[in-house]
C-alpha cells in the first residue's frame, strides 16, 4: 500500500511539473536609469551576448509629453530571420525610486531580419525623471504545445 501512495505521488508531482509553464529566458540587453536628455549610448547593459551581436539600441529620443516623460526607442535587429522579443520600461522618480513597481508588464514585439523598429513609451506618472529599458529574447519552443 505504502508504495502505491509513493507511486502515486510521485505521478502527481510529475504532472505538475510538465503542465508549468516554462518563463522566458530573462537575460538580454537594455539600460541603465537614463534621465531625460542624457546620453544613452555610456548606459548600455548587455546581458546576453548572443542577442546583443543580432540586436542593438540604435537611437533614443525623449521629450515631456503634457508634463509626462515620453520615450522613442528604435532596436534594430542585425540577423537575418525573425525574433520573438519583449520589451519592459521601468520608470523612476527624481531620487530613484522606482515608480508603479511590478505594473510594468513585458510587452511582446517580433523583429523581421534586418528590420529597424521603433517602440514607444510614456511614464505613468508625471514624477518620472528616469527610466530604464530591458528587451530579451523569447524562446518559442518552450511555449508552443
Amino acid at each position: 500500500m505504502h508504495i502505491k501512495q509513493l507511486i502515486f505521488a510521485t505521478l502527481i508531482m510529475l504532472g505538475l511539473v510538465a503542465c508549468k509553464n516554462v518563463p522566458p529566458v530573462t537575460s538580454g540587453i537594455g539600460t541603465e536609469k537614463i534621465a531625460h536628455g542624457q546620453n544613452y549610448q555610456q548606459r548600455l547593459i548587455v546581458d546576453n551576448q548572443q542577442l546583443a551581436s543580432q540586436l542593438f539600441i540604435s537611437d533614443i529620443k525623449t521629450r515631456m509629453n503634457n508634463d509626462f516623460l515620453e520615450v522613442n526607442l528604435a532596436l534594430t535587429s542585425k540577423y537575418e530571420k525573425s525574433l520573438a522579443l519583449q520589451y519592459q520600461f521601468n520608470w523612476f522618480d527624481k531620487d530613484g525610486f522606482v515608480i508603479e513597481s511590478g505594473k510594468n508588464p513585458w510587452q511582446a514585439l517580433e523583429l523581421h531580419g534586418m528590420q529597424t523598429i521603433n517602440v514607444k513609451g510614456l511614464a505613468p506618472s508625471r514624477n518620472a525623471a528616469s527610466y530604464s529599458f530591458y528587451v530579451r529574447e523569447v524562446n518559442e519552443k518552450f511555449y508552443k504545445f
